[in-house]
């Protein structure tokens, strides 16, 4: 690739003089801002020497910015700008009711019409048949806020307010903490920064309905000639009607809650692969290499026994088997496995054979850990995936490794030492440590606000950790010492993950995004943008092809890695997505929200399998058990609650119980197995080790 200055003049230098001292002021500027890797590529590339960028001066600069900007030609360099307080008070003092009248409502805008309007919509939904009342009941939600922004934004504040009291009785709990929110808006111009508003503005309210209830919305608006509720719906709501009954409340009440409504069908159309990669072959690499053959009538020795066939391994001889829904191990490019991965996968795959089958006869032990005595309060926790380490973060901005075994921390031993090492030997993992250096405990310091999320490699030889500073730190636990820092997110970021293969790694932040990253590169691979809110935390799937992202929309989504597209939109939390984790076959994703509830989606089809109600306070951590026939979850409850994972999955396979169904059965509770309560410790994070033995860490509060 190379930078060419084009002549457009017929042989005319001087435009191609012109565009090089363009050029020139670019890079200046480069250098001025300190974007040294965009100066150097594009200096190589348009081949400008360092001679040719010292000829140009901060006034060359100046007037090409002029120029630019469109200033005449009397004005030398172009004006200050405003501190950006001062500029937006003048904008929005001016004209902000104007503006948000057009962006809004109309000109010609009755208060008191609008008031009638909506009066009529809710008689008709009382007036209607129970069969169609619950969804029709839906539509008073959307229409009751975009009627308030429009009394908003023309500056009829205590009117508007007055209007959200008054008929606010009508909306089911879970939408009241967003009229709150809306009640704290006073001014006009704050409606353009408000998440709902924009949401609302950018994506039509989704509402699902049957054609009969839709049928009879459309009559109602044409016979009571309701051009206000009409104009509304046209502009901001979309109906996916479908044929066959209307939903009951619980079904209409499953799916909803979030800011933009329900899923669309077209949102969950998209194939999902979401079967797992077939295993490495591990017999290739324990079986030693056939010797040479030697002839059995060795005339010297013939009473020489023969030599036995090595035996395979019956542990590793099971030959995994080829998922339909499992997508091509080249779908994305994933690490080559090192020898020594291979070993820790072969140490992982002995010890598994040990797991001990859980289920409603057999519950998991548990041991919990308790942070005493933390002045700044731990604001994460994460056990590593062999169980040999649990790492905390504080809000005092440190990282602290703790070992859970008799092994202590040590580090690489001295350069010249590593020399004098035998690079074949098996155990050379083991003797490049220096014994000397070994500890119980370590810190990490570099991170310059509260740490809220650590996560470890799978080859547990590398942390990751994410900060209010709006960085990920990736840090090394052989030399203990940070590697890399990331910075791309201009906001806290809340939640880090690795990929359950290495290499990869996912991050989400207050900045509404979520981020795909590789630990060889200081830019993100992908940027998923869909939510309309921060997104709270993300979890790989199990195969590394697909990302779940939580977020303060009340949404799941799950995105492709391989396109950065979002491939499903899950709807039905009541409260911000607090925690995720994927079931051990890739199927199933497990939710907990501020709501206090645990949603299991199915991501073949999208759809809501069941809710799972029992805590009291958010649930702030998932995790299923190795064998995936248990789900573990805890929270701010101080509760800990085991599911039958298996039960969920067979009566919704066999059965394809409804929503309704679940939501009775649930009362019963048939599927919690146990409730284990802890003494005044929130749950941080919950882990099950290889054997399935559960991990609980946790804060103690006096």
């Amino acid at each position: 690739m190379s930078l060419e200055m084009s002549n457009t003049n017929g042989g005319n230098g001087i435009q191609r003089s012109q565009d090089k001292r363009e050029l020139l002021c670019l890079l200046k500027l480069l250098k001025k801002y300190q974007l040294k890797s965009t100066e150097e590529l594009l200096c190589q590339e348009a081949n400008v020497s360092p001679a040719d960028l010292s000829a140009i001066s901060e006034t060359d600069v100046q007037q090409v910015l002029g120029a630019a900007l469109g200033l005449g030609e009397g004005e030398k360099e172009p004006p200050r700008p405003a501190p950006l307080e001062t500029k937006q008070t003048a904008v929005t003092e001016a004209n902000a009711a104007e503006a948000l009248a057009k962006f809004i409502g109309d000109d010609s805008f009755d208060a008191q019409q609008h008031e009638q309007a909506y009066e009529d919509l809710r008689s008709f939904v009382e007036d209607s048949l129970d069969i169609y009342k619950h969804e029709l009941s839906m539509l008073l939600y959307p229409i009751l806020v975009q009627i308030y922004f429009k009394m908003l934004a023309i500056g009829q504040k205590e009117k508007a307010r007055a209007f959200i009291e008054k008929y606010k009785s009508d909306l089911d709990g879970y939408y009241i903490e967003g009229l709150f929110n809306l009640l704290m808006l006073t001014k006009p111009e704050e409606l353009l920064d408000n998440d709902l508003v924009v949401a609302m503005e950018m994506d039509k309210f989704v509402i699902r309905m049957s054609r009969d209830s839709h049928s009879l919305f459309k009559r109602h608006i044409q016979d009571r000639r309701q051009e206000v509720v009409a104009d509304i719906v046209a502009k901001y709501l979309h109906f996916d009607t479908y044929e066959g009954m209307a939903r009951n409340k619980l079904q209409c009440v499953a799916t909803a809650g979030s800011h933009i409504g329900e899923a669309k069908r077209q949102d969950n159309k998209m194939r999902v692969y979401y079967g797992l990669l077939k295993e490495v072959d591990f017999q290739t690499l324990t079986t030693p290499a056939p010797a040479p053959e030697e002839e059995d009538d060795d005339p010297d020795a013939p009473d020489r026994p023969k030599k036995k066939k090595p035996k395979k391994d019956p542990l590793l001889s099971k030959k995994s088997k080829s998922d339909p829904n499992a997508p091509s191990i080249d779908r994305i490019p994933l690490p080559e496995l090192k020898d020594s991965d291979k070993l820790l996968k072969l140490k992982a795959l002995r010890e598994a054979s040990k797991r001990m089958a859980l289920g409603r006869d057999q519950l998991p032990s548990a041991v919990f850990y308790t942070v005493l005595n933390s002045q700044q309060g731990v604001t994460c926790a994460e056990i590593s995936e062999d169980s040999t380490m649990v790492a905390c973060g504080f809000a005092d901005s440190s990282i602290r490794i703790w070992s859970l075994t008799p092994a202590k921390l040590r580090t690489l031993k001295e350069a010249d030492a590593l020399r004098e090492l035998d690079k074949e030997s098996a155990d050379i993992n083991v003797r490049m440590l220096d014994d000397r250096s070994g500890e119980t405990t370590r810190n990490f310091l570099g991170h310059t606000g509260p740490v809220y999320r650590c996560a470890f490699a799978p080859e547990m030889n590398l942390l990751l950790s994410c900060s209010e500073d709006s960085t990920i730190r990736l840090w090394s636990l052989l030399t203990w010492s940070c590697v890399v820092t990331y910075r791309g997110h201009v906001y806290p970021v809340w939640d880090v993950r690795f990929a359950p293969h290495g290499y990869y790694f996912v991050s989400c932040s207050y900045d509404k995004t979520a981020r795909l990253w590789s630990t060889d590169s200081n830019q993100a691979l992908r940027v998923f943008v869909g939510h309309l809110s921060d997104v709270d935390c993300v979890q790989f799937h199990p195969n590394s092809n697909y990302v779940a992202t939580g977020s303060s929309d009340r949404t799941v989504r799950l995105w492709d890695n391989m396109t950065g597209q979002s491939v499903r939109l899950m709807t039905g939390h009541k409260g911000s997505v607090s925690a995720l984790a994927f079931s051990t076959c890739g199927r199933y994703l497990a939710s907990g929200s501020t709501d206090n509830n645990i949603i299991i989606w199915d991501l073949s089809n999208g759809s809501l399998v069941t809710t799972l109600l029992r805590h009291t306070s958010t649930v702030t951590t998932i995790t299923f058990s190795r064998d995936g026939t248990l789900l573990a979850a805890a929270g701010l409850d101080n509760n800990l609650t085991l599911w039958d994972f298996h039960k969920v999955t067979d009566d919704y396979i066999s059965n394809h119980i409804t929503v309704s169904h679940h939501q009775d059965e649930n009362d019963e509770d048939v599927y919690l197995l146990r409730t284990f309560p802890s003494k005044n410790s929130p749950f941080v994070t919950l882990h099950f080790t290889r054997r399935n033995l559960l991990m609980c860490v946790g804060l103690f509060k006096s």
